[in-house]
């Protein structure tokens, strides 16, 4: 998510990867933004772009910029939990939702099927491991935020800055949607067992499998999302 900017809106994409960043947990909440340095150099722009980019957020209320030894940039945002359901596929309209599952479901689908295609290092196979065990061993407080860098992890790992970002797109698509249902214990478990689907077919070099695999774990994200609509 942190990549190059373009420079021609270096300001607006700096606010757009950042926001990005802070919706989907990839920098938790009381969690600090990486050194100024280094992340004006990871989005290739100047240091003085990056921090308008961080003065607009903590304008926002997204960040708290602290000075001195331990200072930096905060995340203060937190996700909304419990929200209303069928206020939010109202603001999305019923066409968009359907267009945002579509979507999430290709580019999941496809994330998955590259990399258990890939002859995968020791490191990635260790990093998808790590992140299905993090997952599991999650707080209900955490759990969306875990669950969201599992999914993540899939579309990083294949390589693909682009394929990276429109999953990252997806999700921050429908993570509203994911934050508004209830937290099911036996949701929880069934995802979980759906979860080491994906694993055990991309770990085994299964395209196919694991493209089973997402649909299936995806289609029953849906049917809960259509459950909770008829209500």
């Amino acid at each position: 998510m942190l990549r190059p900017v373009r420079a021609g809106n270096a300001f607006e994409e700096t606010v757009e990867r950042l926001l990005q960043a802070i919706k989907l947990g990839v920098v938790p909440p009381g969690e600090k933004l990486p050194p100024e340095r280094e992340l004006a150099v990871r989005l290739g722009i100047s240091r003085v772009t990056l921090r308008e980019a961080i003065r607009a957020l903590q304008e926002e209320g997204f960040l708290d910029v602290r000075r001195g030894r331990y200072g930096g940039a905060f995340v203060t945002y937190r996700p909304p939990g419990g929200g209303d359901l069928r206020q939010v596929v109202t603001d999305m309209g019923g066409d968009d939702l359907a267009d945002v599952l579509t979507f999430r479901l290709a580019v999941e689908c496809g994330a998955a099927q590259v990399l258990a295609g890939t002859r995968l290092t020791a490191e990635q196979r260790a990093t998808l491991t790590r992140r299905l065990d993090e997952l599991n061993a999650a707080s209900p407080e955490d759990y969306r935020r875990l669950d969201t860098a599992f999914h993540l992890a899939i579309a990083e790992l294949t390589g693909s800055p682009l394929l990276a970002a429109a999953c990252a797109d997806a999700r921050l698509r429908v993570s509203d949607l994911l934050n508004a249902i209830p937290m099911l214990q036996v949701n929880i478990e069934h995802a979980g067992a759906q979860h080491a689907a994906i694993v055990a077919a991309i770990l085994a070099g299964d395209p196919e499998a694991a493209r089973r695999a997402v649909t299936e774990h995806l289609d029953g994200t849906a049917a809960l999302l259509r459950g909770f609509l008829s209500k």
